[in-house]
This record gives C-alpha cells, structure tokens and sequence, in this order.
C-alpha cells in the first residue's frame, strides 16, 4: 500500500473517532440512563434495545449504539478535511458549501475577493505594501465638507439674519447669508422661523417679512417649500396661541397674502376642506378664505399689514398725531392717547408730539389745554414711552420755532415760559433745557422819569 493510501485510511481512522466521541457526548446527554446502566438495558425477546439508525449532517450512516461507521467514507474524509487541517479557510462549523470566509477576501494575506483586481486604480497609499512607491505619491488633498444643519443649529443660526433683516430691510442680503448656509432639505424652516418671529412683533415687520417671502420666492423658495411651510405652522397653531393669542388671525393674513404674491398655490386652502377638527387652525383657514374672495382682494391684499412705520410719510405721520392730541384733549384718557401712539410705531418720531402738544397749547392759550398737555406729557415720560432726548428735542424744536408762531400768536413766548416753568417744577425738563428758553425783548413806552426814550431791546 502506498504512502498516500496510509495517509487516507489515517485520515477515515480519525474521523471515525472523532464521530465516536461526539457521540458518545451526545448519548451521555440524550439517554435515560447512565453509563454504568447501559449495559443492562432492557431486551426484548432476547434482543438488545437500541437507538434507531439516523444519518448525519455530514452524510455518515449510523448503527446502534456504539455509532460505528457503516457508510459515508467521502463525508469521513470531508470531515477529516474540515476539522484536520490547521491553516484550513473553511467553515468550521459543520455548515455550508465549504467555500471559503468572504468570499475569499477574510484573514490576512490573502489574494482578496474574486473581481476585487478590477477595482484597483493602481494607487497604493500604504508605505508597508509590497508595491509602494513613496515618489509617484500625490500629495493628500483635504476637502471641506460643509455638513447640513441640523433644526437647533438651522434656528440658531437663522434668527439673527431675520432679525438684523427687520432693522435694513435689504431682502438682497438675506438671500446671499442663506445662500452661504448648508441648510439642505430644511429650507421651508427658514419661512416657518421668519412668520414665527413677525407675529411678535409689529405690522411693519410682518409687511417686511411678506415682502421677504416674495423676493426670495423662486431664489431659496418654491411653492413645495411654502406649502410645507404653513402644514408646520398649522399643525402647531394651537401651540402659537398660547404665546400668541392672535397667531390664527395673523397666520391667516400671512396665507393670503402669500397667495396673492403667487408664493403659494391658491388650492393650498382646497387640501383641508373638511379635514380640519381644531377651531383655531379652522378659524386661520376662514380668515384666509375671506381676504381672498372678497372683491379685489388681491389688490387690497398688498396692504394687509398697511403702510407702518417709518415707511408712512412725515406729513401723514405728523397729522395722525395732531388728531390723537386733539382727541385726547376733548376725552382727558391717558391710556388711550398712549395705546394710539404706540400702534404708530415711530420712537424716532415722538418729538413730533413733543413739538405739536406745545404748539397747539399755545394756540388754545387756554389754562385747561395748557394744564392738559402737560399732564400728557408728564405720562408718557415716566412711562419711558417718549424718552428724554425726544422730549429734549422736541422743546429745542419749539424754542427755534418761537419767532415764527408769535407772530400768529403775539402771546406765544409767555405761554411757553409758563409751559417750561411747568415741566420744570414737575420734574421731566432739566434746568439747562428750561435756560436755553429764549427771552423775547419788546418795545415799550416808558414814564416821563427816563426822559421819553425807549428802553433797547432786550437780548
């Protein structure tokens, strides 16, 4: 017998006791008995009662109970091959086809998976690799990645270009600060924060931020995006009215008027009929509904907010104060002279009221008016709603303009002395302010003791 053949019958051999062992193991776990207690297993009829044949994973038959090997020599030796073999790549866990770990492409030095050579660029960065070759190496090039904000990164980041956008209204600016931003699919977030922010504030900010909208309609936003944008801030509506109890009112107008700039598809309000349970997400919808049906109400749509602010001429804002002072005269209600004056919303401009409260005491020269005006004023200051350098600015205004109104009212140099001397005692005018009055000299006839000259004027 040849070398080789001792080496196969080697090999059966140990398989065969390697099977003998398991299954043994396996009796000693599975029988009823032990051991000791096999020998004298019951018979009947004078025969042995064994287990039954079974046949293994592996293709190997066998018989009784001493698991003995009957056929299944090829198994033997692939069991052989399996569990003999030290440096064998092959499953050893009794399952499989036999083939190889990861295709191939498991363990180390190894020729890799099958088609693996077809991905190779012929680049080899690994200074311990056969192949490498430190000078055709390229250089490594970083990139920056600008990775997408995330919604508390997008909110932090978008709040201030809305805000500093409400004080110069450069919509322009805006657009290129977003366009610098990685916001990705999040962009209908960046019109939920700016409609968020405009219902705090007043109706000159929310114009700017509806005039924003449409600029930046068709540069950063779509139709998909805004529509996305109002399904967010309906579905949270009755969480806006607890901060802001007007947000259905307000959400509405914004709605409208987006579907008036053509920012929004006028079926968006189609999409929720009835489909809506929440009275306030309902009364949004109604209110939005009414803007857009009503005669010309696209054209109207374009001073929803109206005109506010600074953006009101100076004559127009200059007479709606006349008519709140002249108002408040004939009524004496401080709150609602403050109320009316806040909804205007010029800080910049309170000098105006300043400057026509004292002109139109001094054409009433009447101690009521006087001691009405003074009364106003002294609310609003210590309210801090007229602050002291308008209040400072509007005297110096009056005190300039003096000449001028004496001449209507010859009378009006002493009745603004008195109105100074007034704020003066009450506390709201400085002392230096009430210096800076200017004295008016006039020409008087004098007794027969100064010899009939007249007295020079005054300076």
């Amino acid at each position: 017998m040849s070398k080789i053949a001792v080496d196969d019958v080697a090999e059966v051999v140990a398989a065969n006791a390697s099977v003998d062992e398991m299954d043994e193991i396996e009796t000693e776990q599975d029988a009823l008995f032990s051991r000791e207690s096999s020998e004298n297993m019951p018979t009947k009829e004078d025969r042995k009662v064994g287990r039954p044949r079974r046949s293994s994973k592996n293709g190997v038959v066998e018989a009784g109970g001493n698991g003995s090997l009957v056929q299944g020599t090829g198994a033997a030796l692939k069991l052989s091959g399996v569990m003999g073999c030290k440096n064998n790549r092959r499953r050893r866990n009794l399952k499989g086809r036999g083939e190889p770990k990861k295709g191939g492409a498991g363990g180390k030095g190894v020729w890799g998976k099958l088609g693996s050579e077809l991905d190779e660029t012929g680049m080899c960065t690994d200074a311990r690799d056969p192949n490498y070759d430190s000078d055709v190496q390229e250089e490594y090039q970083l990139e920056a990645v600008d990775p997408v904000l995330t919604e508390d990164q997008l909110d932090t980041v978008v709040k201030p270009i809305i805000k500093e956008y409400m004080e110069h209204g450069n919509t322009s600016e805006v657009e290129t600060m977003l366009n610098e931003l990685n916001i990705g699919p999040n962009k209908h977030k960046v019109a939920k924060i700016a409609i968020m922010l405009a219902m705090d504030r007043h109706n000159p900010q929310r114009e700017m931020v509806s005039r924003l909208l449409s600029d930046l309609y068709n540069g950063v936003f779509t139709r998909d995006i805004m529509a996305n944008c109002f399904n967010e801030l309906l579905a949270g509506l009755d969480d806006l009215v607890l901060d802001t109890p007007e947000a259905s009112v307000l959400l509405g107008q914004f709605i409208a008027r987006c579907v008036a700039d053509d920012c929004l598809a006028p079926k968006f309000l189609l999409n929720y009929k009835g489909k809506v349970h929440s009275q306030h997400v309902k009364a949004a919808l109604e209110k939005a509904e009414v803007l857009l049906s009503m005669n010309h109400g696209i054209a109207h749509l374009d001073n929803i907010w109206g005109c506010g602010g600074g953006n009101r001429p100076v004559m127009l804002l200059s007479n709606k104060i006349v008519e709140l002072l002249k108002e408040y005269m004939n009524s004496g209600d401080l709150n609602e002279a403050q109320r009316c004056l806040l909804e205007l919303d010029v800080p910049h401009f309170h000098h105006e009221l300043v400057y026509q409260a004292c002109d139109l005491a001094i054409e009433e020269s009447a101690e009521r008016v006087i001691d009405t005006m003074i009364r106003l004023l002294t609310h609003l200051t210590s309210c801090i709603v007229i602050t002291p350098d308008q209040l400072e600015k509007g005297m110096r205004r009056m005190f300039a303009d003096i000449d001028d109104i004496c001449v209507d009212v010859p009378a009006a140099s002493s009745i603004l002395e008195l109105i100074v001397n007034k704020l003066l005692a009450v506390g709201i005018v400085s002392k230096e302010l009430a210096a800076a009055l200017p004295t008016r000299g006039r020409k008087r006839l004098v007794s027969e003791g100064d010899g009939g000259k007249l007295k020079p004027c005054a300076s």
